[in-house]
């Protein structure tokens, strides 16, 4: 019947698909005889003021509903998936990837690369292109869809085939040319990996990019990742090469007289230097590469600190742990924090699993968590939510390593656990304090 993966999650109060009948686990069949490939071509086939819906409910049930609605007047329904065919995978092996510096035994859903614009269309990940065929050229002009993130790296033809070691990398520049002619806007990133696409080839990169600057709207650089798992020698960025890339993304920021290049706030830190102020980061496009998040950080400290309470009821003590990227700024806020009966403290999670060269948040594991706090006497624990496993806007309860926070709970039962879901804002620890 229908093999497209097209089955309802949920179904929102007081919709059209609630009125119907429409349950969750219900499969759509088609549309105006026609089956979507994905959410974009579902919501441009219910785009109509009259819609023949096919079902397939739950018990097995096929229904036909004849269904008169405003033109663009949404069903409710919420789908399990935004691709109801298979995703696309990655076919490159990209000497940079991380996905292939992971240990066994992880979540099988870490292993799985994609490389499908929809979901960067949809989701906002990186894509490289080298799968993309006319057919998917046709559907991106038709739907007209915009922005895309594309995985730049290098322009350089060879250098990027040797980079991603697929022979298809290569017309990288031809690919942007073409978004650009259907007005296609772009957010690139680039992986910097020293003695690869550093220095000149990223002076080259930025020149190139420049031939699509009308449709390019952001462009990050990233340092290459390196754990502890990966087999073979790879250079790091020092403080020499970060310095080198700063001033590149400067000049040609300057040179096109608009503030489009941005490095990540590693590159701050590797170098030695505080982050830019916002004005920098513009309206902070890139802000899940990393790019912008400890100004916005700072920036909301700096306004919710006066809104701290001068004194606490009853005497209390609040934990959080992070990565050692973002400890020492935390550490800084503890500083200028003055509430009488707080004990702010920060505690510093090295990152054992990985390799301690991986400094971030969002790579660490509850193993690592539960190593540092075991033996402390925590009252409120704070734990940023980027830790845990990402289900769509939200998050489920378990680090990357397969631990719950049930298991962190289990070595102090008197601990409460607080998950911030902001993590680029204060705000939610105020609240905190300010409750207790």
């Amino acid at each position: 019947m229908n093999k497209m993966n097209i089955i309802v999650e949920n179904v929102i109060e007081n919709s059209i698909a609630d009125e119907i009948g429409i349950k969750k686990d219900d499969k759509i069949i088609s549309i105006n005889s026609k089956t979507p490939k994905d959410i974009i071509e579902y919501s441009f086939l219910i785009n109509d003021e009259e819609i023949n819906l096919l079902v397939e409910h739950n018990n097995g049930e096929i229904e036909e509903y004849e269904i008169e609605k405003d033109f663009d007047e949404d069903l409710g329904i919420i789908f399990t998936s935004a691709v109801f065919d298979k995703v696309k995978r990655c076919q490159n092996h990209c000497i940079f990837c991380f996905v292939d510096q992971q240990p066994k035994g992880l979540r099988d859903s870490l292993y799985v690369k994609d490389d499908d614009w929809r979901l960067s269309y949809i989701q906002g990940t990186y894509v490289t292109l080298t799968n993309f065929r006319e057919e998917d050229w046709e559907r991106i002009e038709k739907y007209h869809i915009s922005p895309l993130f594309v995985s730049v790296h290098t322009t350089n033809p060879k250098l990027r085939e040797k980079m991603t070691r697929n022979p298809n990398a290569k017309n990288i520049m031809e690919q942007l040319k073409r978004f650009k002619k259907i007005k296609t806007k772009l957010h690139c990133q680039i992986v910097l990996c020293p003695d690869f696409n550093d220095g000149e080839e990223l002076k080259r990169t930025l020149e190139d990019l420049k031939q699509v600057k009308s449709v390019l709207k952001s462009v990050a650089i990233v340092p290459v990742g390196i754990s502890k798992f990966r087999k073979e020698e790879f250079k790091k960025v020092d403080k020499k090469i970060a310095l080198e890339t700063i001033k590149i993304v400067d000049d040609f920021n300057k040179s096109i007289k608009k503030q489009v290049a941005m490095v990540s706030d590693e590159f701050f830190i590797i170098a030695g230097l505080d982050v830019p102020e916002k004005k920098y980061y513009g309206d902070f496009l890139q802000i899940e590469d990393g790019v912008g998040a400890i100004r916005l950080l700072k920036d909301s400290f700096k306004k919710n600190l006066k809104k701290l309470k001068k004194k606490l009821k009853n005497f209390s003590k609040v934990t959080i742990i992070t990565a050692t990227t973002a400890c020492k700024i935390f550490s800084e806020f503890r500083e200028q924090i003055n509430v009488e009966g707080l004990n702010f403290e920060v505690l510093e999670v090295k990152n054992n699993f990985f390799g301690e060269d991986i400094n971030v948040a969002g790579l660490i594991v509850g193993s690592d968590i539960i190593n540092v706090i075991q033996n402390r006497e925590i009252e409120h624990l704070i734990i940023p939510s980027v830790m845990l496993k990402k289900i769509g806007e939200d998050y489920e309860e378990v680090f990357l390593d397969g631990v719950k926070i049930d298991d962190v709970r289990k070595i102090n039962k008197n601990m409460k656990i607080h998950i911030i879901k902001d993590c680029y804002s204060f705000d939610e620890i105020k609240d905190l304090i300010n409750s207790l």
